[in-house]
């Protein structure tokens, strides 16, 4: 049986159309560690910030357990570390929830598998996991997008039932490339032109190309949304959800911006074959273990 596809992309012309899933999958009034407020204005914005996730001793152990993959020969070696095209540096390491059980603990703690489970209103599995590795003195950006294109086109994701966490392990801020995003851009989702080539995530995630939107696309939604950028000190963390427009510049200042970067889907959003490309995704990039995180 053919699923129908809600959001077509990746077709001849770029298209906009109105998001036809819930924003907050939970019941109203369903209990969890994210207050009454802050979930109206996640549903409102599209994401929720919190000042501190994690603690500062938390933190530092999170930032060794990455200065230790990052050096690791082994780990450089691996597919799953994707290297810049012009430091060579390590850019991200992905599943790292599977390398390393100090991550994994991470995943499995409460405060952030529990705010995923009240946002999404199920049990959820990780689709994705990584560390981002921005060092200074020009670590490049990330161009804007929205995650579900990809993960709808690429992994085959059939809903907006999936919620990324960004927690910050350096201090973000205002100069160093940190995360932008257009406050309510994840109730439309625009469709990208252009098919999708074979093995493009070996490209894409150096350098976006597929599934990327136009200027006038992305003029249009500024110009209705505005850009919000989160800055905040190490152990802060971003909420958004999966259709959120958002992007990072490039970081030539001095100071590293490091993060851990999971994407929780619902249960019940099992990823199917792709809707916009040839072949799926890796397991590490695009999960096919839908076991539940517990």
């Amino acid at each position: 049986m053919t699923m129908t596809d809600l959001y077509p992309t990746r077709g001849a012309t770029e298209v906009m159309t109105p998001r036809r899933d819930p924003v907050l999958w939970s019941p109203p009034g369903t209990p969890g560690p994210i207050a009454a407020p802050d979930l109206e204005a996640y549903e409102r914005d599209g994401f929720l910030a919190v000042d501190q996730l994690i603690t500062d001793d938390e933190v530092a152990v999170y930032r060794q357990e990455l200065e230790r993959l990052v050096t690791d020969p082994d780990i450089r070696a691996d597919e799953r570390s994707i290297i810049e095209p012009q430091s060579k540096e390590i850019r991200s390491v992905f599943e790292v929830h599977r390398i390393s059980e100090v991550f994994a603990r991470l995943v499995r703690d409460e405060r952030v598998v529990g705010r995923a489970r009240q946002l999404l209103g199920s049990d959820v599995y990780v689709h994705q996991s990584r560390i981002n590795v921005k060092p200074g003195f020009g670590a490049s950006g990330f161009y804007w997008h929205s995650d579900f294109e990809t993960w709808h086109a690429e992994d085959g994701l059939p809903n907006m039932r999936t919620v990324s966490v960004s927690i910050a392990l350096t201090e973000n801020y205002d100069t160093n490339g940190g995360l932008m995003i257009m406050p309510g851009s994840h109730r439309t989702f625009l469709g990208c032109a252009g098919a999708t080539p074979k093995d493009n995530y070996k490209k894409s995630l150096q350098m976006q190309d597929a599934g990327t939107p136009s200027d006038e696309a992305l003029t249009t939604l500024a110009a209705q949304h505005g850009i919000r950028l989160f800055t905040g000190r190490a152990g802060s963390a971003t909420w958004f959800d999966c259709n959120c427009m958002h992007g990072s510049g490039d970081n030539i200042t001095p100071f590293p911006r490091s993060n851990v970067f999971i994407v929780f889907n619902s249960v019940e959003n099992e990823a199917v074959e792709p809707f916009a490309a040839p072949v799926r995704r890796p397991e590490f990039i695009g999960a096919r273990d839908f076991t539940p995180v517990k």
